[in-house]
């Protein structure tokens, strides 16, 4: 009989095939389910051992192992969509970095990650936790990093997209990328997506051409989707620029927060300094010096300080060969050369845009 596992037709021939590959009789109905679930095994063997396995071989295995077969074979399409999209397991401590006091980290635990660690609790009171949220505000306020923390403290994979990966084909194949990577998503367990630079397959239809009307009409189908999925998933956005956004996108029923990451008070700034010295040959720290330093600092602003002041200590033990430890007199040398990012216009126009689109 032909090879082929696809070269079958009507349900008593998969019921005959079964029969003939292991000697157990399956009645039709049942026949043409198992068959399917035989076939999987087939590739999922074949891929473990790394050669062609034979059918026989496959129906006998899987029969054998019926149990946790088809759970064996899903765990292992899941992870390779993982690895196929560049998972990452993030420390749980990424979210210690964030201050208590920094927006809006309070809200961020309350709103996502208590209803979500809170499975029983959150039933009991009718709480349905987010599954699609939109971060936003001026650029490098750690959208990414709250991103990457709330999959830390959940403990689960995190995955990057780029809209730079979706035109990895070309302009035209963004939206079935797109397509393809939420259907990916989907099948998966215990995820946080999040999609950066979001404005960019996601911007206003009312000035778009063609292909960007397309893109954002495709996500817009996928957000349901995605949203109906009853495994556990996050989708998480980001965007600079929350004004370019299609309006159908900020609408009630899409996401489910709208949550604006603004500037760091002097709490904020000084949690994440303390993390970034304690990497830092140090020696005696004025951090309160350091702290008024870096006033109007975003935390992307912060580690770019630290990484020069990290190469200009290297540099001086470099040419000295002796021991050289960080003081507030380094920043002091290395501060004026970096510019805030958040200047007083910046943040007048993050205020506004707070109160207009923030929904949580």
């Amino acid at each position: 009989m032909n090879e082929d596992p696809n070269d079958i037709g009507r349900p008593e021939e998969y019921s005959h095939r079964i029969l003939e590959l292991s000697g157990v009789h399956f009645e039709p109905e049942a026949a043409v389910d198992l068959w399917l679930k035989i076939v999987k095994h087939k590739w999922l063997l074949s891929e473990k051992l790394g050669r062609d396995v034979g059918l026989r071989t496959s129906c006998i295995d899987f029969l054998e192992n019926i149990e946790q077969a088809p759970d064996e074979f899903i765990a292992y399409q899941r992870q390779s969509i993982l690895n196929e999209l560049g998972a990452q397991i993030i420390g749980r401590e990424l979210w210690d970095t964030i201050a208590d006091s920094q927006p809006p980290k309070q809200l961020v635990q309350r709103r996502i990650i208590l209803p979500l660690m809170e499975e029983d609790l959150s039933k009991k009171h009718g709480v349905v936790p987010p599954k699609a949220i939109v971060f936003f505000g001026p650029p490098g306020t750690g959208k990414t990093h709250f991103g990457k923390a709330i999959a830390g403290i959940l403990s689960w994979q995190y995955i990057e997209i780029v809209p730079s990966m979706l035109m990895a084909d070309g302009v035209e194949k963004i939206g079935a990328n797109l397509r393809e990577i939420m259907e990916q998503v989907r099948n998966l367990d215990e995820v946080v997506l999040f999609i950066d630079e979001f404005d960019e397959i996601a911007g206003s239809r009312d000035r778009a051409d063609r292909i960007d009307k397309s893109i954002t009409n495709e996500f817009l189908k996928q957000i349901p989707l995605f949203k109906n999925q009853q495994n556990k998933l996050l989708l998480m956005c980001a965007t600079n620029y929350i004004r370019q956004l299609d309006a159908a996108m900020l609408r009630p029923g899409r996401f489910d927060c709208i949550i604006p990451v603004g500037g760091l008070d002097r709490e904020g700034r000084t949690t994440i300094l303390e993390h970034f010295l304690s990497k830092l040959n140090t020696g005696h720290i004025d951090l309160d010096r350091i702290i008024e330093m870096t006033a109007g600092f975003t935390p992307a602003d912060i580690q770019y300080l630290f990484q020069q002041v990290a190469h200009f200590a290297f540099e001086q033990e470099l040419a000295s060969k002796e021991d050289y430890l960080v003081t507030a007199e380094t920043f002091g040398l290395i501060r004026p050369k970096i510019l805030p990012s958040l200047s007083d216009k910046v943040i007048k126009e993050f205020i506004k845009d707070s109160v207009t689109y923030s929904r949580v």
